[in-house]
């Protein structure tokens, strides 16, 4: 793979034709999220990496910003073969402005503003996936940056990820569109979306807005995608429960068996006003989910300073069935059934997942 450096826009070379597009009154109207940018020539949408040139969208192709190896659990994926590691790769941009974004080199390296830029490395679908056998990982995920940009690119990537028999994920913020979700349902088996707050006016402050992202959530558990749901703690924007508990109550209508991980802000890029989140805020957030009939909750990131929320237990008899710290799987005890089920050794349950 052959790198090289990309500061602010000079991000356009790094394309092929798209065709997560249709033309419109002498334009193109971008279907990749729910911005639905209208492009005219020469014109690029909100993320910064999709746009128009001679007529043709131009999209995200055959490049990483990063490549490795993630456990599982640091996606978060809590429900997906424990202990395992996952083959994680990242593009460039991001159709949201997240001011609290942790990875920001990357996701705002496309957008012209002096202080975002990445190093990528031009590579293969065959080549990401040589190197996900090679490190023995048993997923390839799309994450670091979001995945929703590059959607035809992660296709190509996901076509023979699957005939190589891994499973395939998305780490995102959900702001997609039907159009985008109906390609992507036959080739994704995992996705996990950032639900960040319960307000329109706080999505409108981080560049989108809710509604997208709820009916993202509904249509993947509708298909049968396996969905996590991480809301991100930011003490003065999100933490409020007269916020978080909606919140934890519409995850739960969507299916009570969604783990929801509530994980902690700290200060990074262009939020730092407010205070890093303490445990406490985190357990506040996860009382309130199991109060709304969530069946698994989870308080991520601080290891060991949460108590057992950390753990998978049991929602028959209350057994500890995964226990961790932090990225670490401490104990797996889950029984493991023929399909991909498993269940509690103490009184049968099976839980839910994609063990």
């Amino acid at each position: 793979m052959d790198g090289r450096f990309v500061k602010d826009g000079d991000a356009a070379g790094l394309t092929a034709r798209g065709d997560l597009g249709v033309e419109e009154a002498g334009a193109i109207r971008c279907l990749a999220c729910g911005h639905r940018c209208l492009l005219p020539e020469g014109g690029r949408g909100r993320c910064g990496m999709r746009g128009n040139r001679d007529g043709e969208l131009r999209v995200p192709f055959g490049y990483v910003s990063g490549a490795q190896c993630d456990p599982v659990e640091k996606k978060p994926f809590y429900h997906v073969r424990p202990g395992a590691l996952a083959f994680s790769y990242g593009t460039l941009g991001c159709n949201f402005r997240c001011g609290y974004c942790q990875n920001w080199e990357i996701s705002q390296a496309p957008h012209g503003r002096g202080e975002a830029w990445a190093r990528v490395a031009r590579v293969e679908p065959g080549e990401l996936v040589a190197a996900a056998r090679n490190h023995g990982a048993e997923l390839v995920v799309s994450t670091y940056n979001e995945p929703l940009v590059a959607g035809e690119w992660n296709e190509a990537v996901f076509r023979r990820a699957r005939e190589a028999g891994f499973l395939t994920g998305y780490v995102s913020n959900g702001y997609a569109t039907q159009e985008a979700l109906a390609r992507l349902l036959p080739l994704v088996d995992l996705f996990k979306v950032d639900l960040k707050t319960f307000d329109e006016g706080g999505y409108r402050r981080l560049g989108g807005s809710l509604a997208p992202v709820l009916e993202t959530i509904r249509g993947l558990h509708r298909a049968g995608v396996w969905v996590e749901v991480v809301t991100l703690i930011v003490p003065g924007f999100n933490d409020a429960e007269e916020g978080l508990a909606p919140l934890a109550e519409f995850v739960a209508s969507v299916s009570p068996d969604i783990p929801w991980h509530v994980t902690a802000f700290h200060r990074d890029y262009r939020m730092g006003t407010a205070r890093d989140a303490a445990p406490e805020d985190l357990l506040r957030a996860a009382r309130l989910g199991a109060r709304a009939g969530l069946r698994f909750v989870y308080a991520g990131n601080l290891p060991g300073r949460t108590g057992g929320w950390e753990d998978t237990r049991c929602p028959g008899c209350g057994m500890t069935l995964v226990r961790r710290r932090g990225f670490h799987v401490e104990a797996d005890l889950l029984e493991r059934r023929p399909h991909g089920v498993a269940a509690c050794p103490g009184c049968g349950v099976e839980v839910p997942g994609r063990w």
